[in-house]
Order: structure tokens, then C-alpha cells, then sequence
């Protein structure tokens, strides 16, 4: 056949026409299926597929349309169909009808990804939009572990946060913390939806396999939007080497992301922390306990042994000595705040950064110290800028200076800070939670609901978070029904520090069920209770309660005085503590001593002034209210509860806080029920919570 005849059969078996129209239809398909997929979380070797199929698809079209003709009559074969100057009106008209229609659909289609293209940019909040390829950002996912012990999952959680440490110091780059990323699989099918989530470009996934001393590590780093593996490595080392590993690793993202190392920060990534494996191996072993998010005694005790245990076979474990000073601070500031402990912390801190001036772990530990144990907030600040800018990812430092905003009474800036950090790592449960329980001192109970829902999403299983966003919709709405319904929930076995059974006693309470109360105590395994306030509470003294709510004022008094020894210890531990004389100030009021009720309750307001302490003060003068109210001084009392009722943070999971639900419900303000002044009180709405 010669090729003007060739052409002309082409034109007359409309394959021009067919092609075309097959071409538009395809990238119509495949600009759908972009749009589609996505929305369905389809994985992303949906697409692939689909336009591999596409292409395919091409070539047998234009077969077809060689083979067969649409004519009036139906699909007949070209061959039966006349020669070239033949043409089917009919057909003809069908054809311009199928390419006006792909037109309009092209049109529109182009039209509607205008218009979202638009709405991203100008409509959609800024907290909703996703990072650009050419941000520098990276979220380190968990690493999957390998190891044949399963015991071994702690290393490769523990080699991915040193990994995430490491980046930290790298200021070129926007890391993601730990914290938002714990709750995600090894490789995940879904990046572009992860990174969207997490408001990240680029994805480092990772496998970790311990066998004795040899650790064997694949790490890759993925660009989310379209999957496109930017770097990987296989490492097989010695456990002496990880350190040398998690540099290298930090490294070469860096370069990959084109981020470039200033000096300092290049001495920092390579610095080797300890050539000891079997102390680096106790380190991880501590971080595992550090870094749970119930923040509970038992897990700050078990990781400061294991960082103890570190620093006795590497004693220039300078990383070691930081993690220790800021585990002990922890626990001086939330349960122990005794002498041995603050001495601790601030000899630990400061063996770490002798061991390592820059150590920006070290000035976090010693800002810690200066902010938990001496209230020094000025040079608690100025240890976390120094921390700062040795870590400048940690979002941990940002998080303590929020916090110290907070307790200066600073709580605009606080809230600010709270709000920036989460635009930055949206899915960290710990920011989450400190601006929510920063709402809920201010009694804002939406707002404080909302972070809590968002924390429980990320840490469905924390009885903490669950039991205390119960108690916000409680003191939100006045009914004790969800507080039980939570409880219900969580499994008889669960009660860490004795919170579960706290919460059980004290709603019972609420109820006036002491029979419920008594049987929470009884079925503890603890013989000492677990407060909000952080202070430690022998069984005596809940049965005490319970007593008092069954008028029977006698063995009242008994269990309150086998009670009144083991808190007159904890005083005389920790001398300084204000919570521990308030509470110490209560038991007092409740055995009738009201001279020693109210000099412990004063002594506690001295003690802790809300011009030092915004949120121990106001709890501190909320006992110094409800000691009042239980002694007799029912005028003092309610002058008290008007002024509280307005102070941000006179507010608490326990007996001693102040709002309408409160005051409503608790038996604890049952003295002040005759009094008018009160009665007008509860009868009106809650005041507005003043604050700037």
C-alpha cells in the first residue's frame, strides 16, 4: 500500500479522530483518578497501576479503530464499510457529539482544579496545609524491629529517637518529634496522608536487628508526595559504633535535603556520646521509661535506675548524666520534692555539662532544675535559650518555656506558644495536653475538652488522660456520669499509683455511695494513694472521708489520726512543699484542730504566693478555703470561694477545687449549705475566669 493510500485509510477508519479523543479521555482519567485516590486513601501503586493500564490502552484503540467503524447500523468491521470517500452522516455526527462532550468535561474539569487550587491557597487554614517538596522537613516514622527477640523492641525505638535527636541539632532542617510520630506503623502504604497529617515533605523509615553486639540498620528517606526514594543505606555494625550511625544517618539527610551543617552543629552530629555498648543499652532502656506518656512514678524510678546504671559503667556518660538530672527533676516536681532529690538533680545537670559544655541536653537538665526545684525563672530561661540553639528542633525546650509563661501568669504568651508549637509538630500529645490543661485552669471546659479528645485519639489507653477529660465534662455540665462511665471503662488491673482508685473514691463520694467508696479502697493494691496534687495519701485517710460522708464522726476520727502520722512525715521530708502542708492543713480541719488546720493552710499560702506560682498558688488557697469552710469560719470561707472563683487555676481533679460544679456537689463544702451568701452563689452562673 502505498502511503498516500495508507493515510487516506487512516483518515477514512477515523483513527486521527480516535487518537485524539483517546489521548483527552486519558488525561481526563488520570487527572480524575489524582483527584479520587487520594480521597479514598487509595495506596499509592493505585495510580501506578491505573495509568500504566491507560497507557497500555492506547495501542489497542487505534487497533480497534483500523479493525471497526461505528456506523448507523451498529459496530461493523472496516473492511465491510466503503472505500475512501465513503462517510456516514450519522456516525459522523456521533463523533463530533463524543468530542464536544470531552471538551465541556476537559473544561470542567480544568475549571474545578482551578478553583481548588485557589481555595487551598487562600481558604484552607493554614494548619491543613501540607509541607512542599522543597520544605526541609522530616519525620523519622517508628523503626520496625527485626531483632528474634522481641524483647530488643525498646532498641529500635530507642535508635530512632537518638536519630531524631541527632537531627534536632541540625537548625536547617523542621523535625518532627517522636511524640507525634509514635503512634504510626514502620512503613505505612499511606505516606502523602501521614505526611499531610504531620505537615512533612519528606519520610525516613527504617528496620532495626540486634543480635548480641552487632546491630544491623536500614534506614531510607522517601519524598511523601510522590514516593520517590531519596536516599537509603545499610549499616552492619558494632554496638560500639551506633553512635557513629545516627551521625551518619543525620548527615546524610542533611545533604539530601540540602541543609547545610554550620561547624558547631558539625561537631555536635559526630560527637560520640559513650563507646560502651552495654551502657548505651541501659540508656535506651531509660529513655523507654522517660518518654512514656503517663508520666508515672514507677516509670520516672525505673528510668533513672537504668540511666544509673549507665553512668556506673561509663561514668563520662555525659548524655546519660543530662537524662538523669531531668528524670529526677520530674520526679521532685510531680511526687517527691524532697532535699535528696533536688541535690540529685542539680549535681547531675552540672556533671553533664562539665563532662560536655554544649550539650544541649545538659542546659535543658539544668533549666529544669532551676524551673522545678528553685523557681528560678529567669535563669531557668536563660539555660533553655542555651539549649535552644544547641537543639534547635527539640520541641521539648519550647514546651518548658511555654510553661514557664504559664506559671508566671503569663497566659496569653502561653497559650500563644501552646498554639505555635502545635503549627509546627501538630500531633504531639504532650504540647496537646499542656494547652489543654492550660484551658482548663482558666475553667475554658471546650476548649480543654477538645485538647484532651485530641490527646485520647493519640493515647486511647492512658487512664490518666481518660479519667481527667471525664472530669472536665463534670465541672463542665455538673453530672458525675461520665467520670463513672470512664471508669467502667478501664480494665479492674489497670490503676497506676493508685489515680484509678482516687478518681473511683472520690466520685463514689460525689455520689454520697460511701459503700461504692469503701469497696474502690478496698480493692486497692497500693497502700498509698496517688493525688492530683502530687501528695501521697495512706488508705486511713480516704476511709476517713468515707466516715464523714456516713455521719459517723467516731471512727472518723480514728482513721484520720492512723492517717495523721504518715502526712506529717511527708511534711517533715519535704519541709518546703505547699501541697503537702495544705493537705496536711485539711486532715487537721477534719480531726477538729482548727489552730494547726489553719497554721499549715497559711503557712502553705506563704510558702507559695500566686505571684511566684500562678497554678500551685491558686491550688494552695483553694485548700486554705476548704480549711476554712470544714473549721468553722463559714464568713472567711465564702469571701474565699467569690475570690477563687475568678483566679485562673483554683481549679483541680480533687476535693479542693473551685468551680460551680464543685461547690454543688463535693460533701467536702457541705458546712457552707446554710449559708445565703453561698446559696447565691451556686444559684447563679459561674463568673468568667480573669487572666492576661
Amino acid at each position: 500500500m502505498d502511503p498516500g493510500t495508507f493515510f487516506a485509510e487512516l483518515k477514512r477508519r477515523k483513527v486521527y479522530r480516535v487518537a485524539v479523543v483517546y489521548a483527552v479521555v486519558a488525561w481526563l482519567l488520570i487527572q480524575a483518578g489524582s483527584i479520587l485516590f487520594p480521597t479514598f486513601e487509595a495506596p499509592p501503586w493505585v495510580m501506578k497501576v491505573f495509568v500504566t493500564a491507560i497507557v497500555l490502552g492506547f495501542p489497542v484503540a487505534l487497533i480497534l479503530a483500523w479493525a471497526f467503524d461505528l456506523t448507523p447500523e451498529g459496530i461493523r468491521r472496516s473492511d465491510e464499510v466503503g472505500g475512501p470517500q465513503t462517510n456516514t452522516t450519522g456516525a459522523g455526527r456521533k463523533w463530533i457529539g463524543i468530542a464536544i462532550a470531552v471538551a465541556v468535561a476537559a473544561a470542567a474539569l480544568l475549571a474545578f482544579q482551578f478553583a481548588r487550587s485557589r481555595e487551598a491557597k487562600s481558604g484552607e487554614p493554614p494548619k491543613q496545609a501540607a509541607a512542599t517538596a522543597a520544605d526541609k522537613s522530616v519525620a523519622v516514622l517508628p523503626f520496625e524491629n527485626l531483632s528474634s527477640d522481641k524483647e530488643n523492641a525498646f532498641f529500635a525505638q530507642g535508635v530512632q529517637d537518638e536519630i531524631i535527636t541527632t537531627l534536632s541539632r541540625i537548625s536547617g532542617l523542621r523535625v518532627i518529634s517522636r511524640t507525634s510520630t509514635v503512634r504510626y506503623s514502620s512503613a505505612p502504604e499511606n505516606l502523602p496522608e501521614i505526611a499531610r497529617q504531620l505537615r512533612v515533605s519528606h519520610v525516613l523509615e527504617g528496620s532495626v536487628q540486634k543480635s548480641g553486639d552487632r546491630v544491623h540498620i536500614n534506614v531510607q528517606l522517601i519524598q511523601a508526595d510522590n514516593d520517590a526514594h531519596l536516599w537509603a543505606q545499610s549499616y552492619d555494625r558494632q554496638l560500639t559504633d551506633i553512635f557513629a550511625v545516627e551521625g551518619e544517618v543525620a548527615k546524610n539527610i542533611a545533604d539530601s535535603l540540602q541543609a547545610k551543617l554550620s561547624p558547631q552543629e558539625k561537631s555536635r552530629v559526630e560527637t560520640k556520646a559513650t563507646s560502651n555498648p552495654d551502657a548505651y543499652v541501659l540508656y535506651l532502656r531509660g529513655r523507654a521509661y522517660q518518654t512514656r506518656p503517663d508520666n508515672l512514678l514507677r516509670d520516672f524510678e525505673s528510668a533513672a535506675q537504668l540511666y544509673e546504671q549507665a553512668i556506673a559503667l561509663d561514668p563520662n556518660f555525659a548524655l546519660a548524666h543530662a537524662r538523669l538530672s531531668s528524670t529526677v527533676s520530674s520526679i521532685y516536681h510531680w511526687f517527691e520534692p524532697t532535699a535528696a532529690r533536688k541535690d540529685k538533680a542539680r549535681a547531675e545537670a552540672y556533671e553533664a555539662l562539665r563532662l560536655q559544655p554544649d550539650l544541649g541536653e545538659g542546659h535543658l537538665a539544668l533549666g529544669l532544675y532551676l524551673y522545678y526545684e528553685e523557681s528560678d525563672y529567669d535563669a531557668a530561661l536563660r539555660e533553655l535559650d542555651l539549649a535552644a540553639r544547641a537543639l534547635p528542633n527539640d520541641g521539648d525546650v519550647g514546651l518548658f518555656i511555654a510553661a514557664i509563661n504559664r506559671r508566671r501568669g503569663h497566659l496569653t504568651e502561653a497559650i500563644a506558644a501552646y498554639e505555635k508549637a502545635l503549627t509546627i509538630d501538630p500531633r504531639n500529645s504532650v504540647a496537646i495536653y499542656d494547652a489543654s490543661q492550660t484551658y482548663f485552669g482558666l475553667r475554658d471546659w471546650e476548649n480543654a475538652a477538645r485538647g484532651l479528645d485530641r490527646v485520647l485519639a493519640l493515647a486511647p489507653d492512658s487512664p490518666n488522660v481518660m479519667i481527667q477529660r471525664a472530669y472536665v465534662e463534670y465541672l463542665w455540665k455538673g453530672s458525675t456520669a461520665p467520670i463513672k462511665a470512664a471508669l467502667d471503662k478501664i480494665p479492674p488491673d489497670v490503676d497506676p499509683d493508685g489515680i484509678v482508685t482516687y478518681a473511683r473514691w472520690d466520685v463514689s463520694l460525689m455520689d454520697r455511695d460511701p459503700a461504692a467508696a469503701e469497696r474502690a479502697v478496698a480493692s486497692c493494691r497500693v497502700d498509698t494513694i496517688a493525688t492530683q496534687p502530687g501528695v501521697p495519701l495512706p488508705k486511713s485517710y480516704l476511709q476517713g472521708c468515707i466516715d464523714l460522708v456516713r455521719n459517723d464522726n467516731a471512727r472518723a476520727h480514728v482513721d484520720f489520726e492512723a492517717a495523721r502520722a504518715p502526712l506529717e512525715k511527708t511534711v517533715a521530708e519535704a519541709p518546703q512543699d505547699a501541697a503537702r502542708h495544705a493537705e496536711l492543713g485539711l486532715l487537721y480541719a477534719l480531726l477538729g484542730r482548727k489552730e494547726d488546720a489553719r497554721r499549715e493552710a497559711d503557712r502553705a499560702v506563704e510558702l507559695l504566693p500566686i505571684s511566684r506560682d500562678v497554678i500551685q498558688g491558686a491550688s494552695v488557697q483553694a485548700f486554705r478555703a476548704l480549711v476554712l469552710a470544714r473549721s468553722g469560719e463559714t464568713d472567711k470561707a465564702v469571701t474565699e470561694v467569690e475570690r477563687l472563683l475568678t483566679t485562673p487555676f483554683a481549679v483541680d481533679y480533687g476535693d479542693e477545687s473551685i468551680t460551680l460544679s464543685d461547690l454543688r456537689t463535693r460533701w467536702e463544702w457541705d458546712p457552707l449549705r446554710s449559708n445565703p451568701r453561698f446559696q447565691q452563689i451556686i444559684a447563679g452562673p459561674e463568673p468568667k475566669t480573669v487572666y492576661k
